[in-house]
C-alpha cells in the first residue's frame, strides 16, 4: 500500500462512514489483511470483552469515548496498556485523540481532518517513522564564535605559509581543549579565562608570551616544576602530546584577545565535541578543503548513520533483554567487543557519535542490571570496586589524511570521553579520572586509498581468531572525474587495480570498494554521499563490482538536502548507503521521515531487483536513435551573434544562403538567439569569394592547425563543423542540462534548416509520438535515475535514459493518441508564445492550460503500459525495470536465436 493509496482511501472512508465500522475500515485503509480485519471483528482476534472497544495486539488500541473527556480517558487507557499496542486512539467522531507508543507523538486533531494526517499510521502499512536529533543551537552558536575567533586572528596574523597555517591550528585545538576544561571539571572553575583575563594586558600586547607559558606548563608534571607563580601552577599536567611540541602564538590586538574571553564565556559543557568539525571547516584554506573534499557532517545526518547500521539493532537487543540478566550480560560483552572505523574520519564526528552512543546505551543496561540486582538504578552500582565502562577508545579507528584534522580528531575524542564519563558518575558515582590524557583512538594519519585498511582496523577481537563486529562509516571526500588531481587519480588507478573505469569513477567510488573488500559476516559500513554514485554512468562503472563480491544495500537515505552547523553549508544533495553481506534480514528505504521496508534495494536506491541500466548506443524499444548536436570545434569563428550576422549580411547580401540559426540547450529554453555559418563542399569556392566568411575560414584553420590531435585532423575541412548533422524532414532538441525544479524537460520541434548545437542532443526523423513520450512521467522517472546530474541539474544522457528507455509496443490507435497529446502541448506553448520555455516549465509558474495538456498526456502515455493507473513514482519505477529486464532478456534470446539460425544455414549447406 503505497501513501497515494492510503491518503485517497481515508478520504473515501471520511465521506462515508459508520461508528459500528469505523475501526475496521481505518486498519483496511492501511493494507492490513483483510482476513485478520475480519477475524477481529468476529471477536477472534479482539482482547478486550468491552463493547465497542477493539484491543488488538502490537497493533491497535481503539475506543470510542462519549460523555467523557477524551484526554483524560486516552491517558488511562496509555497507562494501563499490556499488550504493546502501537496505536492508543479514542474519539467521539468529532474529535480524534492518538498517541504512538513508540516514539510518544500525539494527534489531537478534528475528525474529518484525518486524512491529513494520514502520516501519523504510516507503520501500519510498513513505513517507519524515522526520528532524528535535531542540532544543538549551543553547538551552533559555539561554531560561529570559532570562526569569528579565527578571523580575528587572521587579521592579526596575515601570514599564510604552511608553517605559520599548521602552527595555528594546532593552537586552536590546544585552545578547545582549555575551553572544555574549565568547564568540565578538568580545570578548576574558569580558570582558563579568568587567567588570561586577570594577568594579560588588555591591548593583547602579551597575551601571546603567557599562553606559550601557560602551555610550557601543561606539558611538565608536577614533580619537576620549578618557582611557577601560584596562578600557573594551579593549571594542572596534561600530557597525551596535545601540548608536547612547541609552536608560538599567535599575535594578539585588543579585538583579538577578547575573542579569545567572548568564546570562553560560552558554556563548553554543552558543547558536542563534533562541532570541531565546523571549526575545521572554518579554519582551512578554502584551497585546501576543496582538493581533499571535506564536508563537514552534522549530528542528524550522523545518526541517520549510525542507527541503522548498528544502533537500531542495539537497541532492540536490549529491549528483548530486559529482565534478563544472562541477556543483558551478554549484550554488555558485545558492545565491548564493537569496532567502529572511520576511514576519512576528517576531526572525528562519526568516531564521537557513535562512541557516546555506545556509552549511553551501555548505561542503560547497566541501570537495568542495577534495578534486576535490588538497587535503586541510579547512583547505586554494584559490579565490584574496580568495574568501570568497558567500551574504551582504542575500539575506535580512523585514517585521516590532513595533519591537522587528525589531531583534532584525537583531541575530540578525549573530550568526548571526558563528557561521558562525567555522564557515568552521575548516574553510578565512580568513573576514570581524566588527567593525564592517555591515548585517544587508534587515529591514522594517510592515505586510506593507499593503506591496508585491516593493519589499521584489524577484523579480529585483540590477539584472538575471534572475529570482532566492524561498523565501517564516514563521509569520503566526493571529487568527480574532472576535479581530480594527478595524485587522486594515482590513487584510483591504485585502488581499482587499472580497471578500465577508473579514470571516469568518483573518488568516493575508492572509499565503496575498499569497504566491499573489507566485509565478512561480521562487518557492513554505511557512507553519507552524494547521490551521484546511484546515477547515470557512476552505477554501471561501480556497482558490480560490489554485488559481484555477494553484498546487497541493506538501508538507504535518498536524495537529501545537506545540512549542517558549518560557517559555509556545502550545497549538495547526499544519500546514505548501507552495504554488508547478502542476508534475509530487514532492508529499509528512508525518505524524509518515512521509512519503509523493502524487499530488494538495487543500485539506484529503489525496491526493485539489481539489474543495471547498461549504456546502449541504439534504442532498445521502437524509436529512432538520438546523437549529439553539432559542435563547432572553431574557436569562435564559424558562430555569430545577431549583430554579427546583420553586418554581414548588409555588406554581402548573397552570404544568406551560407548562414543558418544555431540554437543549443540555453537559446531554446531561454529564447535567446545565435546563428552559424553552414558551408557545404560544393559550395566552398562561392563561400569564399566572400571576404569576411573567407576571413573566418582562415582563423578556423589556424586554430586546428594549433590544436589537439582532433582539431589538427580537421584542418582540410576548416570551413565546416567538426560533425555535420542536418534534419531532412524533422528533428527534436533535448537539451543535454535542465533544472531538477522543473516537472519536465523542455524540449521540442525545431525547424529543420535549424543548426542544433552540441549542447543539446537530437532526434532526426522521429515520428510525433516520440515527443509525447519524452514529455511524460514515465519518462521522468526513468531519467530521474538514469541521467547524471551537473550539480543537481539533470544532465540527460542518449545513453542511459533515452537508449534504454522501455517502451512497449502500441498500435496506430495508441500513436494516434499520442499525437493529439503532442498537438495539445504544443498548442498551449504557442498560446503563450510570448513566454519563455524557461518562463512556462517554472514549476510555480505553468499556466494551468499547459499543466492539464501535460497531464493528460502523462495518462495517454502509461495507458500505453496498462490500463490501470499509477499510483506512484515508485510504482512506475517498479513497472519500467521489470519491463527492461524482460526486453533485454528477449533482445539477448533473439541474438542467441540468430546466431542458431546462421549457424544451422551454414551446416545445410
Amino acid at each position: 500500500m503505497n501513501i497515494a493509496q492510503i491518503e485517497s482511501n481515508l478520504q473515501n472512508l471520511i465521506a462515508s462512514y459508520t461508528n459500528e465500522t469505523f475501526i475496521y475500515e481505518f486498519l483496511l485503509a492501511y493494507g492490513l489483511p483483510k482476513a485478520s480485519i475480519t477475524r477481529l471483528q468476529k471477536g477472534n482476534l479482539n482482547l478486550s470483552k468491552i463493547e465497542g472497544e477493539i484491543s488488538w495486539k502490537k497493533k491497535v488500541f481503539f475506543k470510542p469515548v462519549f460523555n467523557q473527556d477524551l484526554h483524560l480517558s486516552i491517558s488511562e487507557i496509555k497507562n494501563t496498556l499490556k499488550q504493546e499496542q502501537r496505536f492508543v486512539i479514542v474519539t467521539d467522531f468529532n474529535i480524534l485523540l492518538a498517541i504512538d507508543t513508540k516514539t510518544s507523538d500525539s494527534l489531537d486533531i478534528d475528525f474529518t481532518a484525518l486524512p491529513k494526517h494520514f502520516d501519523f499510521f504510516l507503520p501500519w502499512a510498513g513505513m517507519e517513522k524515522a526520528t532524528h536529533q535535531n542540532e544543538n543551537p549551543a553547538d551552533v552558536k559555539a561554531a560561529e564564535k570559532m570562526a569569528k575567533l579565527f578571523d580575528e586572528i587572521k587579521k592579526d596574523n596575515p601570514d599564510n605559509s604552511p608553517e605559520f597555517i599548521h602552527g595555528l591550528n594546532v593552537f586552536l585545538s590546544r585552545l578547545l581543549f582549555c575551553y572544555f576544561a574549565e568547564d568540565t571539571g578538568i580545570f578548576e572553575k574558569n580558570l582558563f579565562t579568568h587567567s588570561i583575563q586577570n594577568h594579560t594586558q588588555t591591548d593583547g600586547s602579551d597575551l601571546s608570551d603567557y599562553l606559550d607559558k601557560m602551555f610550557e606548563v601543561m606539558n611538565t608534571p608536577s614533580g619537576v616544576r620549578n618557582n611557577l607563580p601560584v596562578y600557573l601552577d594551579a593549571f594542572p599536567y596534561v600530557n597525551g602530546g596535545l601540548f608536547q611540541n612547541k609552536h608560538k602564538a599567535p599575535v594578539f590586538t585588543r579585538r583579538s584577545r577578547q575573542a579569545v574571553l567572548d568564546s570562553g564565556e560560552q558554556n563548553w559543557e554543552a558543547i558536542n565535541p563534533d562541532i570541531f568539525g565546523s571549526m575545521f571547516q572554518a579554519v582551512i584554506s578554502i584551497d585546501q578543503r576543496g582538493s581533499l573534499g571535506q564536508h563537514y557532517t552534522s549530528v542528524p545526518n550522523i545518526m541517520k548513520v549510525i542507527e541503522p547500521l548498528f544502533l537500531n539493532d542495539l537497541k532492540e537487543e536490549f529491549d528483548v533483554a530486559k529482565s534478563n540478566i544472562k541477556k543483558l550480560n551478554a549484550l554488555l560483552s558485545r558492545l565491548q567487543n564493537i569496532k567502529i572505523f572511520d576511514p576519512a574520519c576528517g576531526s572525528g564526528n562519526f568516531l564521537i557519535i557513535a562512541y557516546k552512543e555506545l556509552r549511553r546505551l551501555e548505561m542503560e543496561i547497566l541501570n537495568e542490571l542495577n534495578i534486576l540486582n535490588g538497587k535503586s538504578g541510579s547512583g547505586s552500582l554494584d559490579f565490584g570496586s574496580d568495574f568501570l565502562s568497558n567500551i574504551t577508545l582504542n575500539n575506535f579507528y580512523g585514517i585521516e589524511l590532513d595533519d591537522f584534522a587528525y589531531e583534532v580528531a584525537k583531541l575530540a575524542l578525549w573530550l568526548a570521553e571526558h563528557q561521558m564519563n562525567q555522564e557515568f558518575f552521575k548516574a553510578f558515582g565512580k568513573t576514570t579520572p581524566t588527567l593525564p590524557l592517555k591515548d585517544a583512538g587508534q587515529i591514522t594519519q594517510g592515505n586510506a586509498c593507499r593503506l591496508d585498511w585491516e593493519s589499521v582496523c584489524p577484523k579480529n577481537i585483540n590477539a584472538s581468531t575471534e572475529l570482532a563486529e566492524v561498523y565501517i562509516l564516514g563521509n569520503p571526500p566526493y571529487l568527480g572525474s574532472s576535479m581530480q588531481n594527478a595524485e587522486q587519480k594515482e590513487d584510483m588507478r591504485l585502488v581499482f587495480n587499472n580497471n578500465e573505469n577508473y579514470k571516469k569513477q568518483d573518488y568516493i567510488s575508492c572509499w565503496f570498494y575498499k569497504a566491499a573488500l573489507f566485509l565478512n559476516e561480521n562487518c557492513c559500513f554505511s557512507f553519507v554521499t552524494t547521490n551521484s554514485v546511484c546515477q547515470g554512468t557512476q552505477v554501471e562503472m561501480t556497482w558490480p563490482l560490489i554485488f559481484n563480491l555477494n553484498l546487497e544495500i541493506f538501508f538507504a537515505h535518498k536524495d537529501f538536502k545537506w545540512s549542517n552547523s558549518a560557517k559555509d553549508k556545502a550545497a549538495v544533495i547526499c544519500s546514505i548507503i548501507g552495504v554488508r553481506t547478502k542476508s534475509n534480514k530487514a532492508k529499509y528505504l528512508f525518505t524524509d521521515t518515512i521509512q519503509k521496508k523493502a524487499n530488494n534495494i538495487n543500485a539506484y536506491l529503489i525496491n526493485s531487483s539489481d539489474t543495471i541500466v547498461g549504456k546502449r548506443t541504439l534504442p532498445l524499444s521502437s524509436f529512432p536513435k538520438m546523437t549529439s548536436g553539432n559542435k563547432p570545434l572553431d574557436g569562435g569563428n564559424l558562430v555569430l551573434t545577431g549583430e554579427e550576422k546583420e553586418a554581414i549580411l548588409s555588406n554581402y547580401p548573397n552570404s544568406e544562403k551560407f548562414i543558418k540559426k544555431f540554437i543549443g540547450a540555453f537559446e531554446y529554453i531561454n529564447g535567446a538567439e545565435r546563428w552559424c555559418l553552414w558551408i557545404l563542399d560544393e559550395n566552398l569556392n562561392e563561400a569564399l569569394t566572400i571576404p569576411p566568411i573567407k576571413e573566418r575560414i582562415e582563423k578556423v584553420k589556424f586554430f586546428r592547425t594549433n590544436g589537439g590531435n582532433n582539431a589538427k585532423n580537421k584542418v582540410d575541412s576548416s570551413h565546416r563543423f567538426e560533425f555535420c548533422n542536418e534534419a531532412k524532414n524533422s528533428q527534436i532538441i533535448v537539451p543535454r542540462v535542465s533544472s531538477i525544479r522543473r516537472k519536465y524537460i523542455p524540449l521540442g520541434f525545431l525547424e529543420v534548416d535549424t543548426i542544433i548545437a552540441d549542447s543539446a542532443q537530437v532526434i532526426f526523423e522521429a515520428e510525433p509520438f516520440v515527443f509525447s513520450l519524452l514529455n511524460s512521467m514515465m519518462h521522468m522517472v526513468w531519467v530521474d535515475v538514469t541521467a547524471g546530474r551537473l550539480k543537481s541539474d539533470y544532465r540527460y544522457s542518449s545513453f542511459f535514459s533515452y537508449h534504454t528507455f522501455p517502451f512497449p509496443k502500441i498500435s496506430d490507435s495508441q500513436k494516434q493518441e499520442l499525437e493529439q497529446c503532442v498537438f495539445r502541448i504544443l498548442e498551449e506553448r504557442e498560446n503563450h508564445s510570448e513566454k519563455t520555455l524557461a518562463q512556462l516549465y517554472d514549476p510555480e509558474k505553468m499556466p494551468e492550460g499547459l499543466r492539464e495538456a501535460h497531464h493528460l498526456n502523462d495518462l495517454a502515455v502509461e495507458r500505453c503500459y496498462r490500463s490501470k493507473p499509477f499510483e506512484s513514482d515508485e510504482e512506475r519505477l517498479e513497472y519500467l525495470f521489470k519491463l527492461y529486464e524482460k526486453m533485454i532478456a528477449e533482445e539477448k534470446e533473439k541474438g542467441t536465436l540468430f546466431k542458431e539460425e546462421k549457424k544451422a544455414k551454414k551446416v545445410k549447406k
